[in-house]
């Protein structure tokens, strides 16, 4: 199985909180609820998350310096392609906005095993197992597909990718 979509097959809503805008990519939903969410967002400002109850995010700034991420459980350091995992029941905060920051995230529903999130820089080769989400942070390949800028490819098979690329694999 393999799925491309681009740009223009996503969709851009506001964020639950009303404070921004996000594109959903994809999203899947088992019984009504959500089993997977792959999605843009700017932070352009400090404020609050919303909060996504039995849902487990990860986030990964694509652009941008980034800012961090406050709460309960301390402060994660949201870098340039450096993922971070947080539970979506968790109040957190972005503070430290000096400028927009651009972010890919993975929202998965938290019964599920948690996604492995890896951004690749130079080519690399991935096994089969679960679901693999290739994010393409530049143009590129994966398997056999040419890959434009912030295109997403799915496939449940071994996959060779050539250019940057953010890549999930889910359960």
């Amino acid at each position: 199985m393999i799925r491309h979509l681009k740009p223009s097959d996503y969709k851009t809503m506001p964020w639950a909180n009303g404070k921004g805008v996000t594109v959903e990519m994809l999203r899947i939903d088992v019984g009504g609820a959500v089993k997977w969410r792959l999605s843009r967002a700017s932070v352009v400002e400090d404020g609050d998350f919303s909060l996504f109850p039995g849902i487990a995010r990860n986030l990964t700034v694509i652009t941008g310096p980034g800012f961090d991420l406050t709460g309960p459980m301390g402060t994660l350091p949201a870098r340039p392609l450096q993922p971070i995992a947080f539970p979506g029941d968790v109040a957190m905060r972005a503070v430290g906005v000096t400028a927009p920051s651009d972010d890919f995230n993975v929202m998965t529903a938290a019964d599920l095993a948690k996604p492995q999130v890896q951004v690749i820089t130079a080519p690399g080769e991935f096994a089969a197992g679960g679901t693999l989400a290739i994010f393409a942070l530049d143009a590129g390949r994966a398997a056999g597909v040419g890959l434009g800028r912030h295109d997403l490819l799915l496939t449940d098979a071994a996959v060779q990718i050539s250019g940057p690329a953010i890549v999930v694999r889910l359960w």
